[in-house]
């Protein structure tokens, strides 16, 4: 059962954003800042990528570590269980599915964990930039 009411619940769900959160936009800007062009959650490609590099035929994903079932760092919420081991494991499906799509139509794909970002910026930043200079 869950700790809180069914409305307080939707209101904390409603917080949650699905694009242009802290950690994408603070990594958007360092590589903004190092001189690399990119669009921003394209609708038309598969998947609606964090960025999209035109210029290097490069899609990256920001993924959070709970919705993309992090390894590390998943606390599966113990309400509710089922509900959130079935959604969870769909969109590490998904993702599998997207990973293909791309490299099946030539794209590099690059997915990025948000606790890589969190704890080492720099570091996250120059693995970017690395894949897309290959």
């Amino acid at each position: 059962m869950d700790k809180v009411s069914r409305k307080k619940r939707s209101q904390i769900m409603s917080k949650v954003r699905s694009k242009d959160t802290k950690i994408e936009i603070e990594f958007r800007t360092e590589l903004w800042k190092k001189g690399y062009r990119y669009k921003k959650n394209v609708s038309k490609l598969k998947g609606k990528p964090d960025l999209y590099f035109p210029k290097y035929r490069t899609v990256v994903f920001i993924d959070s570590c709970f919705w993309h079932g992090c390894k590390k760092h998943l606390r599966m919420p113990s309400s509710n269980r089922g509900y959130w081991e079935s959604k969870i494991r769909k969109n590490i499906n998904r993702d599998k599915e997207i990973n293909k799509y791309f490299k099946q139509n030539g794209y590099k794909i690059i997915r990025v964990w948000e606790h890589d970002i969190q704890t080492n910026l720099d570091k996250s930043i120059k693995r970017i930039i690395r894949e897309l200079k290959k």
